[in-house]
């Protein structure tokens, strides 16, 4: 319909004509009351907001010569950050001469990963990042 005709029908019935997809061929418009518009769209958004997870990344940090017990306490760790629904990163910290022995030190993350495989999967395996290897992990999809 020609914008004339839309234009005159919107003043007839005292409301606005609201353009509502500019971008489309050809543009889409709308006869309402604007201001009722705006309050519609303000409240589907915050809707929207209201519905949305927040996925948190929780970071645990070891060093290569953990102990068994203290893995253990960390796995633990990173298990009540999975169930909460967040994501973990794993960092293992190298220190002085423990740089010269990074790759004997893989095995600690790997170790990490296989205690939580029953609620997680690695996102991203093992990786150097200067002093450090981290390692993402997320909860298991059902």
């Amino acid at each position: 319909m020609p914008i004339q005709d839309a234009r005159k029908i919107a003043d007839d019935e005292g409301v606005d004509l609201v353009m509502i997809a500019p971008n489309a061929k050809p543009p889409v418009c709308r006869v309402v009351d604007y201001g009722k518009f705006k309050y519609e769209q303000l409240r589907k958004e915050k809707e929207a907001k209201k519905k949305q997870k927040t996925v948190e990344i929780k970071e645990i940090r070891l060093s290569p010569n953990i102990d068994t017990n203290d893995l253990n306490t960390k796995v633990n760790a990173a298990r009540k950050f999975l169930e909460k629904g967040n994501r973990v990163k794993v960092t293992l910290r190298f220190r002085g001469r423990e740089m010269a022995h990074m790759g004997a030190s893989v095995h600690i993350l790997t170790d990490f990963a296989e205690a939580l495989k029953d609620i997680a999967v690695i996102e991203k395996q093992p990786k150097v990042e200067g002093r450090s290897m981290t390692m993402f992990l997320t909860e298991k999809k059902n």
